[in-house]
Parts: C-alpha cells; structure tokens; sequence
C-alpha cells in the first residue's frame, strides 16, 4: 500500500497508488492529518486509509510527469507548520558509505580513520538482540520540513556552498502521540543530498555539509518490507545516463538495525514531543561523488527502490548569485 500526496489549484489531497491510477481519499489534506487521526480514533494507519477511499481516480502519468494540475508534493510533512517536522539521517550503516567516506578523511599518517571506527562499531555492535540496546550510530540534522522537496522539484545548491551531491536513501516517516511515543507511518524513497566538497575538508564540517535540501517521494509505503531492498541510482546530463549504481539498503545490507537506529533516534525526550513528525533518512550504499562524480547545474538525479513504487527524480540547481554577507544587527 502506497500513497501520495498532491496539491492543485484547489487545495492538497492525498491518494492511494493504483497503476496506472491514483485514487483519492476523501477529506484527506496530508498524511500527517490522516495519521493523527487514526491515533485519535484508536485504528491502525491502513484502516483509516481504507475508510477515506472515494470512487475519484486521477492518471497518474501526468501528473508524475508534472504536465497535469495535480502536483506530487513530498510525500510525508506537516503543511501546516513546517517547523513541527524534523529531517534527520543516521550516516555509515552501509559498508560503501564507509569506504567513501573513509577515502574523503583519510591521512597518510591516520591508519585507521574515525569514518571507519564508527562503522566497525556498528558492525560488532548495531544489530543487538531483541529488546536490548546497541552502540549509537552517526547521527546528524537536515533541517525542519521547510527543506523537503517533492519529485521533480530542484535540489539546490546555495552561493555559499562547496559542492552538491545525491545520496540514495530509504527515509522513515514517524509521528509522535499524544504520550510522547513514537508511531512509525511508513518508509519512503529519498534523496539525502549533501556537500561532499565541504565534508572533505574536514570531517568536523559534516553537520554544515548536511544543512540542504533533500528530496523523498514520490510514494510513501505503508506497509512496505525493510529487510533487503535492491535500488538503482543514475545521474542523467543532457539527455543521457552520465552515471549509474545498482544499490542497495534495508535491514540485512545495513550494520545496525531498524529498530537500534530508532531508539537512538527517539531516546532523546525532545525527539519525543507530541505531533511532531519525523523524516530520518537511514543511509547510502553509494553515491556518485565516491566515484570521481562532480555534478553539475541542470544535472538530473534518479533514486528508485524496488517496492517504494516510481522513482524520484530531482535537478541539480546552482544558486546564480554570489553569495553575500549576513549582517546581524541589535534589537
């Protein structure tokens, strides 16, 4: 079961993927609306969506191929305060992940780089018995909802930065109750997009290099499996396949598992506060920048996960201004 939200000249909606169809949900506004209130009622995420459904099909080709009135939004935020959404990834749970991130810190003098002591650590200790607590992976912040990009939209990189980036990733979708407790919704594809230029500098710069925009969509699976997932990656320039990558992620290609990620995620209590959603990306098992890949402006990434439904394409846009100083100034 997959869904996806839209939005047209009156108002947003959400639908239930049936290829080659889209069936809308009736006084459906967001996913986030309609998972609150199937908290509020006490029933599960898939029979609230089993109540909504109308007899309203809409094609679903173009509107994928953005020529249709109906646009795909993200495919889980929170419309009406941005700032209730939080966007956050956990970072070396993929042995490629590692190896390139490892590439980027590595000195002649450092044998062994900290990218590679955070993954080693995850591989003796991120998938402990059910019921017990793991080693904490990496963890790190993208911003609130005001960063999330739908299908199609551009992924920009701003005057100030080094470099722009796709990284390949599966993105859990949480809501927390009304006791503080967190409620997974369901996963969706994504694009985790970063500046490797600026993180290469330095190790200490990946919190800033992970401060952009980032894409997820265009489906939200609700009931989707997370053991193994097979992808591919491509970039496209001018028409025509620059660079592609057969990928994959889920439990059994990861060095921590779901639920360790999520208790580290959540354990903290302001992770926990009531109607507040959020988007945490689990990690890349590649991305072109490990392989000698500069993107450039009008350059089209492609992310697509087997049984996450179409694929998320976004262009590359660089900022055409140069960048300026922000001046702050006393109240």
């Amino acid at each position: 079961m997959r869904l996806v939200q839209l939005a047209s000249p009156d108002g947003r909606r959400v639908a239930l993927v049936e290829e080659p169809r889209l069936r809308l949900l009736e006084g459906c506004r967001s996913v986030y609306d309609l998972a609150s209130e199937c908290l509020n009622a006490g029933i599960s995420f898939p029979e609230g969506i089993a109540r909504r459904t109308s007899h309203e099909l809409v094609d679903y080709d173009p509107v994928y191929a953005s020529t249709s009135d109906w646009r795909i939004c993200p495919s889980a935020d929170v419309p009406s305060d941005p700032a209730r959404c939080l966007v956050s990834g956990t970072g070396l749970t993929h042995k490629a992940s590692a190896t390139n991130r490892d590439a980027m810190h590595a000195a002649a003098a450092q044998a062994v780089t900290d990218s590679t002591r955070m993954y080693q650590s995850g591989v003796g200790g991120g998938k402990p018995a059910p019921g017990e607590i793991g080693v904490a992976p990496e963890w790190f912040y993208k911003g609130c909802g005001t960063v999330l990009r739908a299908h199609n939209e551009p992924l920009t990189v701003p005057e100030f930065a080094e470099d722009g980036g796709e990284e390949p990733e599966v993105a859990g979708v949480y809501l927390i109750d009304a006791q503080g407790a967190p409620r997974r919704i369901g996963f969706t594809a994504g694009n985790e997009f970063s500046d490797h230029v600026l993180e290469r500098k330095n190790y200490l710069y990946l919190a800033a290099s992970k401060l952009r925009t980032c894409a997820i969509g265009p489906e939200l699976g609700v009931d989707g499996d997370f053991d193994l997932v097979p992808g591919e990656v491509s970039v496209d320039r001018g028409g025509r396949i620059l660079w592609s990558r057969e990928i994959r992620t889920g439990e059994s290609a990861m060095c921590h598992s779901l639920a360790n990620i999520e208790h580290h995620h959540f354990k903290f209590e302001f992770h926990r506060r009531p109607g507040d959603l959020h988007i945490h990306f689990f990690g890349a098992d590649a991305f072109s920048f490990g392989d000698g890949v500069r993107l450039e402006d009008g350059d089209v990434m492609q992310v697509r996960f087997a049984g996450f439904g179409r694929a998320l394409r976004n262009r590359l846009s660089r900022a055409r201004l140069p960048e300026t100083m922000v001046a702050v100034q006393s109240i």
